[in-house]
């Protein structure tokens, strides 16, 4: 090749290359998530080195878990949702009615290195939470051990606090009254069940305060109007970590469950896989994982988390004895049935 040849080769490539980096930098989608502390910490740990790795443009949304928000953008052929965290019954939902693209999994690596349950067809997660029990350590001194404890009140007086909706709540009860995790969802699935269930809460009725947004458990247990409350293991963290609290978890009879990557239909499905490709690599879980207190839901990402958030995990082996991974599939079906009830019972 001559030198002329050369340096119009060599001024070609540099265009191409040009325009096709100026392409793709010119991409632009839209996240949505919980917002707070735990959407800073998905922007350090995802959004922002994606766009820096990729020079797509990532806007960012907050939502409170409105499902049909996202199934009206869908039939109203205006989406603008790109990719959203969401619990995994919404994959669930979304993917039964039609309106969530199906995820290509073949791009996700390893799909055995996911923590069992993590995966659906229309829904990747990035990171297991859990729903435990927590005490006042300054208050009580010797304070419960297990989930049955913490139903009992002759042993361990005072007021409960308890989340106002029956998921995890009915599945606690049967674990206080004996039933292993393994057999929850096989009991809870029998009337007799959920009989027993509403029986179990029935004996502490009269004790619970019940709260609706996950920042009042550690305000009731730091004002004394609770004893023991069920709370988000996040919510633990941060009153230790960086409220100085002593509030002491109890692990045992936890339920665990995702947040979730669902991409609605109409979306760029393409970005958008590229997007969850990118933040379920194991290094980036990692890094999310230590900035807040949930488990990556890739095993091979715990190599990456610090040791000193991993007593704090909801899967650190220490903590997930008589773990319950919470059945979504359970729940879509059964879940208008048991608030209808659960509604009735807390006004009787």
């Amino acid at each position: 090749m001559s030198r002329y040849q050369r340096v119009i080769a060599a001024a070609v490539g540099v265009l191409v290359a040009t325009a096709v980096g100026s392409a793709y930098a010119a991409d632009k989608m839209t996240v949505v998530s919980w917002g707070g502390d735990f959407q800073k910490a998905e922007d350090q740990a995802f959004f922002t080195p994606f766009a820096k790795a990729t020079g797509v443009q990532v806007n960012q949304e907050t939502w409170e878990g409105e499902l049909a928000k996202i199934r009206a953008m869908v039939e109203a052929k205006n989406v603008s949702w790109d990719v959203v965290v969401a619990d995994f019954g919404h994959a669930i939902t979304g993917c039964d009615e039609g309106f969530l693209e199906k995820i290509d999994k073949s791009r996700l690596g390893d799909l055995n290195d996911f923590v069992p349950g993590a995966l659906h067809d229309c829904g990747v997660s990035t990171d297991v939470f859990a729903l435990i029990f927590a005490y006042d350590g300054n208050r009580l001194k010797d304070g419960p051990k297990t989930i049955a404890d913490v139903f009992d009140t002759k042993k361990f007086p005072g007021k409960r606090g308890f989340r106002k909706q029956p998921k995890y709540v009915l599945e606690q009860a049967l674990m206080a009254d004996g039933v292993p995790a393994a057999k929850v969802y096989e009991v809870l699935g029998t009337p007799q069940g959920v009989d027993r269930a509403f029986a179990k809460l029935d004996s502490i009725k009269k004790d619970i305060i019940w709260w609706s947004t996950n920042s009042q458990p550690a305000q009731l247990l730091a004002d004394g109007e609770v004893v023991i409350s069920e709370v988000f293991n996040g919510r633990i963290y941060d009153a230790v970590v960086n409220g100085g609290k002593n509030f002491v978890p109890v692990w045992e009879g936890q339920v665990y469950s995702f947040n979730t990557w669902i991409i609605p239909k109409g979306a760029n499905k393409d970005l958008a896989q590229k997007m969850i490709e990118f933040a379920v690599q194991p290094e980036h879980l990692g890094q999310f994982s230590n900035l807040v207190p949930y488990a990556p839901a890739r095993k091979s990402a715990l190599q990456y988390v610090s040791d000193k958030m991993k007593p704090f995990l909801p899967t650190a082996p220490q903590n997930f004895t008589n773990a319950l991974g919470s059945n979504e599939e359970w729940w879509a079906d059964h879940d208008e049935a048991m608030r209808e009830r659960f509604s009735k019972w807390i006004g009787q």
